[in-house]
């Protein structure tokens, strides 16, 4: 049997509404968009090969931005939807974002947050699961909410999902009745 790879190996540095400058304080409002292959290709300093796994069949890569800002990428994600729950294959910050010196804290939650989202929206009920490295499985679940299914298999459940969601996505009209969100409000809301 093939062991997982761990796809979450960073610790959340802090559970933000937002991003939010290391020094400062100063929140920036973000969005979530969707990488394209060819944008894959061209990023240089990450960590994982974004360009191959935006090349693979099933998954959706999604870069994280500032409204002010929207060429600078923050973070990343590559997320596969499930028949019933999204799984989150690579989750990572920016090089700028990692470490002792990093510029903003908060792009892991909003990342996951997203997900989350993305999980309501295809009716899902916010469930998403992940593989940990086993040094950071606590930290998931206290950071998280996240709860073990098996090995280094975690998930978030609804309660979990909605508290990251109402968190970033404060504007979002939410309660579980008003999931999914039909499209032109899930645009409006972004």
């Amino acid at each position: 049997m093939k062991k997982p790879v761990a796809t979450f190996a960073e610790r959340v540095d802090k559970l933000t509404r937002s991003i939010e400058n290391a020094l400062t304080g100063e929140s920036f409002p973000t969005e979530v968009r969707p990488l394209s292959i060819a944008a894959g290709r061209k990023l240089k300093g990450w960590a994982f090969d974004w360009g191959r796994e935006a090349g693979t069949t099933g998954l959706q890569i999604f870069q994280l931005n500032t409204f002010d800002n929207p060429t600078i990428i923050h973070g990343l994600i590559s997320l596969e939807p499930k028949p019933d729950h999204v799984f989150m294959h690579l989750v990572e910050s920016a090089g700028f974002n990692k470490g002792r010196n990093k510029v903003y804290l908060g792009v892991l939650g909003n990342l996951v947050a997203f997900a989350c989202r993305w999980s309501f929206e295809l009716g899902h009920d916010g469930f998403v699961s992940f593989d940990s490295k086993s040094v950071l499985k606590a930290h998931y679940e206290q950071a998280l909410g996240a709860t073990e299914l098996g090995g280094l298999r975690l998930y978030l459940g609804t309660p979990a999902a909605t508290a990251l969601v109402k968190r970033y996505y404060p504007q979002l009209p939410f309660t579980l009745a008003t999931w999914p969100l039909p499209p032109s409000a899930a645009r409006a809301a972004s």
